[in-house]
């Protein structure tokens, strides 16, 4: 078994076996000062190996060919219907359980210090949440690909049942009815591949290019399977359980919702839909790219609307919202069918994951000190001003700002342009007057998209200090360093595009032949 295999399993054994582990009782000579202590010591250290075996197999990844599928290991599982444990890794794959597991590290650091109430079970789930998430980018057969995208319903539903804010209730239940009412229609697509194709391996599949699927099969595979990626991307008007599932939920189940929950719906559409049913995606990608332009004008409408004075609109709301518009960048990349605009989109999948995993950090840092993130409660009662009150605080805030509106040299910058090129030369056989006005389109929301943010930052930051005199606490120790990280990568990737797009473009390059001819 070489490296680059043990390390793979290794990046997603590891918090499935935290996760179970975190539930039982801690050895005596490691409780340290509480039992409490020692299970969130426990989330640290597995989620610390997990993130030290992805920036190994970072470094062990064979870079001169990041479009084949590396580290991978197949071994038969249910042999009578075909389905076999899967895994591997390619430039697509990659980056996305690096993020993963750099968020959930992040969390864990965090949440050592926050302390939430029954800390054995909250770990617990976490892990099994990031357990979820990276098996969802490891693994090469459909029916796993399901039982992955599955597996983090549960967790994620209690995290935001039992630790989430007000309203809790209702948005866990409407994050489950939604989910699952679209995790049983793409189940419905994906059996009809891979009984149509003969196989589940996606590998396979892809390689086939749709060859063995007849263009009634691809058309309903990609309308079940892109139905149930939509709403975990999350796509309009299949968005509606994002703001109040994010409203609700503790601070790290925001950030990993944000960070990389919602980038498993683009990317099962970058790994299956478009390369084993490509006569599906053709047909499909300028509705694709209609919905994708219409969530990005109305999620920055939305935060527009939240924004104004005494509009009761709520922090965390925003930046879910915002969260719509973004995401409606990445799937107008994908609809292109192009090499530009799928890299864009894959580049912005890490993008927002980097910068709105922040944003929700500090929306929670804000909501530690002041008790709440409601705008107007944050402006005219409690006083926010945070330039004035907590300058570091107020500062890295609009650099978040700043950063997800796009501005050149931040790592939002490159895959919201890069998708919108892809618009402005899309695929042979798509009409280019429509994406031309689906690029106008766009253009617009990024416009919308630097006054909503400006103006959320001149509300929080630069308002008047309000009635309460006692001095806030600034930037802390586990806040510097779990948002530390975070701004670095930010600049990193927005300062050279090319470690990311090294990585990205020869694996969608042998994607899409199948599409974009």
């Amino acid at each position: 078994m070489t490296t680059a295999q043990l390390l793979l399993i290794a990046v997603v054994a590891l918090p499935l076996l935290g996760s179970a582990a975190a539930l039982l009782p801690a050895p005596p000579g490691l409780r340290g000062s509480s039992p409490e202590q020692a299970v969130l010591r426990h989330g640290v250290t597995v989620t610390g190996a997990v993130l030290a075996a992805a920036i190994v197999l970072l470094a062990v990844f064979d870079h001169d060919a990041p479009g084949r599928m590396q580290g991978t290991t197949d071994i038969a599982w249910i042999p009578a219907l075909g389905i076999r444990l899967h895994l591997g890794v390619d430039g697509i794959s990659l980056p996305l359980i690096a993020l993963t597991a750099l968020l959930g590290f992040l969390c864990a650091v965090y949440t050592y210090v926050v302390r939430p109430a029954n800390a054995a079970a909250y770990t617990a789930l976490v892990l099994l949440l990031e357990a979820g998430t990276l098996a969802t980018f490891a693994v090469l057969d459909l029916v796993l690909f399901f039982l992955a995208f599955e597996m983090v319903l549960i967790p994620m539903y209690f995290l935001i049942a039992r630790w989430g804010g007000e309203g809790r209730g209702p948005a866990a239940w409407k994050f489950v009815l939604y989910t699952v009412t679209g995790s049983v229609v793409m189940l419905l697509g994906l059996l009809l591949i891979g009984l149509q194709g003969g196989t589940f391996d996606m590998v396979a599949l892809a390689e086939a290019q749709g060859a063995g699927l007849t263009h009634t099969t691809q058309l309903l595979a990609v309308l079940a399977i892109g139905l149930g990626l939509a709403v975990k991307t999350p796509m309009w008007p299949l968005h509606s359980w994002l703001p109040d599932a994010h409203t609700a939920a503790p601070t790290t189940g925001s950030v990993l919702l944000a960070g990389v929950l919602l980038k498993m719906g683009t990317y099962g559409l970058v790994r299956i839909a478009l390369p084993i049913a490509p006569d599906g995606m053709r047909t499909f990608a300028p509705y694709l790219a209609a919905f994708a332009v219409t969530g990005i004008i109305y999620g920055s409408l939305a935060c527009l609307a939240l924004v104004r004075q005494g509009a009761g609109g709520d922090l965390k709301r925003l930046i879910a919202y915002s969260s719509v518009g973004h995401m409606g960048f990445v799937l107008l990349g994908i609809s292109t069918l192009t090499a530009t605009g799928v890299n864009g989109a894959l580049f912005a999948n890490v993008a927002h994951g980097l910068v709105t995993g922040l944003l929700f950090f500090l929306a929670g840092a804000v909501k530690d000190r002041l008790g709440t993130t409601d705008l107007d409660t944050l402006t005219r009662t409690a006083g926010a001003a945070l330039y004035g009150r907590t300058p570091r605080l107020g500062g890295l805030l609009a650099f978040a700002a700043i950063a997800s509106l796009g501005l050149p040299g931040l790592a939002g910058f490159w895959g919201e342009l890069l998708a919108m090129l892809g618009a402005f030369h899309p695929a042979d056989g798509l009409s280019r007057p429509a994406y031309l006005t689906y690029l106008a389109v766009a253009g617009l929301g990024t416009l919308l998209t630097a006054a909503y943010l400006l103006l959320m930052v001149r509300r929080v930051c630069m308002g008047p200090a309000g009635p309460y005199e006692e001095p806030l606490a600034d930037l802390r120790r586990h806040e510097y360093a779990a948002f530390t990280p975070l701004v670095v990568l930010t600049l990193v990737a927005g300062l050279w595009p090319a470690v990311l797009l090294n990585l990205t473009d020869p694996a969608v390059q042998h994607l899409l032949p199948g599409v974009a001819r």
